[in-house]
């Protein structure tokens, strides 16, 4: 199975190649199959990485682990 990284590189390619238009519909289909199982199989990756990622706080001189929580979503928790 391809790295994370190279599944985004070729995803990538896909999209430049979908959106200059020259591909023909059949060609374009395959394509944007493709495109939509790298797309799956990047973000069951990073589900499972941030399932794993947790930040270390030192509290009372002891280190605690606490769930890792992307910015985006400190923002609306506080809001």
């Amino acid at each position: 199975m391809p790295k994370f990284e190279e599944c985004l590189q070729r995803l990538e390619n896909i999209v430049q190649e979908l959106e200059k238009g020259e591909v023909p519909l059949e060609k374009s289909l395959t394509l944007f199959e493709e495109g939509m199982q790298l797309s799956n199989a990047c973000r069951k990756e990073l589900e499972q990485a941030e399932g794993k990622v947790e930040i270390l706080l030192k509290k009372n001189g002891k280190l605690q682990a606490e769930p890792f929580e992307p910015a985006e979503e400190k923002a609306l928790n506080r809001k």
